[in-house]
């Protein structure tokens, strides 16, 4: 694969506090508005090999052409994050991409030296992983399947910031 075979769709950031966090990314980079999705549990995570059901909260908000997702762990133990960030601490975590296959993905990455540390699925069925990419740049590649489920959830992200006008910058993800 060469050139944008997997482009970025996200900038993620580790944070202490989601909402602080997407006022503050709001206020500084006009990016936003941000939907809120607490306590993401997992139908099964493994890190580095270990079983890791890893709970965590995000907010969503598009920054420009990429979605920016700001992170916290919610709960205890090993995870990606915590590979990067002790408690407390913040900063960038992960690049996102979309790809047609997640195992054609790992082999891409895995080869150009950049190892899987990190596979989960969310309890809606989406699986997802973090390719280790902190030797060389710092931080993690998180790699997405293509689905329409996906697809349009980032399409409801960039559609609302079209005419936002800097307003009710945080929101509330409806689950339903």
């Amino acid at each position: 694969m060469m050139g944008t075979a997997y482009p970025i769709v996200q900038v993620a950031y580790f944070v202490s506090d989601i909402r602080a966090a997407a006022e503050q990314a709001a206020k500084t980079f006009g990016a936003g508005p941000f939907f809120v999705n607490e306590h993401i549990a997992l139908e099964w995570g493994q890190h580095r090999g270990e079983d890791c059901p890893f709970v965590h909260s995000s907010a969503y908000g598009q920054w420009g052409e990429v979605m920016m997702e700001l992170v916290q762990q919610e709960s205890d133990g090993p995870s990606p994050f915590r590979d990067l960030y002790a408690p407390g601490q913040e900063g960038l975590h992960h690049v996102a991409t979309i790809v047609d296959s997640l195992p054609e993905a790992y082999e891409h990455y895995t080869q150009a030296g950049y190892p899987l540390a990190t596979r989960a699925m969310t309890t809606t069925g989406v699986e997802f992983s973090f390719m280790d990419a902190t030797v060389d740049r710092g931080h993690f590649i998180e790699v997405y399947e293509r689905s329409d489920a996906l697809l349009g959830f980032y399409t409801m992200v960039r559609d609302a910031a079209r005419e936002w006008n800097g307003d009710d910058p945080v929101r509330e993800l409806n689950r339903g």
